[in-house]
């Protein structure tokens, strides 16, 4: 890792395609997400630290990479990353990624991150297919850097070397300094991602998505035996669906009447 290697920041993001939440389904044997057949879109909360990452280039100039591990499809995300101002797009991909928890993906990426001239991270706060929101923290544990998160707002120093930013909390914000490099996972709060243009799409058809394998990051120094599910510390026993809610009271007749009902059954239970 080399800080500060050009003018401007040299920004890395860190997306993922998720699949479409509505439409998931699991392994039965791994209790994995299935991704085959269902449809996918780019993490919605790595769009906030996309926008970040685009704002902070456009004040401060530099460059901004985009990196995701998943499988092929996972180019979609990419590409529009591509299309609404990344500079440059990478893939990690091999069926020795599957299955991984979130040591291992942040084992991954960090990898291939410590052959990039960084001086700043962004990732999402969490996936919405696995809720966890710890890949951020520990890309950065694995990076040796700094890292915040739930962060709204970022001032770059005049001098770039180090930030001040806002952290979202649940009744108003602290203000924490950093030095650079460091691990950002943005809020939504940050603000509203902007939308690719058409122009967008184009020049991103024209860009080349840059792909690596495990064995790729074999030869940059990683062990493989830290890749996907057999270098997952961590494993679902069992998924089940959540119990049923119980079927509710309905009151019909006269409105009067069933509102008495219903102060009724509050008053028994407690809420009035």
């Amino acid at each position: 890792m080399v800080s500060g290697a050009s003018v401007g920041l040299n920004i890395l993001l860190a997306v993922k395609q998720v699949p479409d939440v509505s439409e998931l389904r699991l392994d039965p044997v791994t209790h994995s997400l299935l991704r085959e057949g269902v449809p996918s879109v780019l993490n919605p909360y790595d769009r906030y630290a996309l926008e970040a990452g685009l704002r902070l280039k456009e004040i401060h100039g530099g460059r901004l990479t985009v990196v995701s591990m998943g499988p092929p499809q996972a180019r979609k995300a990419l590409q529009e990353s591509l299309a609404l101002g990344a500079d440059e797009a990478v893939l990690l991909t091999d069926r020795a990624f599957a299955a991984a928890d979130t040591w291992a993906t942040a084992y991954t990426l960090s990898v291939f991150a410590k052959t990039l001239p960084f001086n700043m991270v962004l990732t999402g706060l969490k996936a919405i297919d696995g809720e966890t929101s710890q890949v951020g923290a520990e890309l950065a544990e694995f990076l040796d850097i700094p890292h915040a998160s739930y962060v709204r707002k970022i001032d770059l120093r005049e001098d770039m070397q180090g930030v001040t930013i806002e952290r979202q909390l649940e009744n108003g914000y602290d203000v924490w300094e950093l030095p650079l490099p460091c691990l950002l996972m943005v809020a939504k709060e940050f603000g509203q991602p902007r939308l690719a243009t058409l122009q967008g799409y184009i020049r991103a058809k024209r860009q080349k998505i840059r792909i690596l394998t495990a064995h790729d990051l074999e030869a940059l120094g990683a062990n493989s035996a830290n890749f996907g599910l057999k270098g997952s510390p961590t494993f679902i026993p069992k998924v089940s669906p959540p119990p049923a809610k119980p079927p509710g009271t309905i009151w019909s007749g006269d409105p009067k009447d069933s509102v008495r009902k219903l102060v009724d059954a509050l008053s028994r239970e407690g809420f009035v």
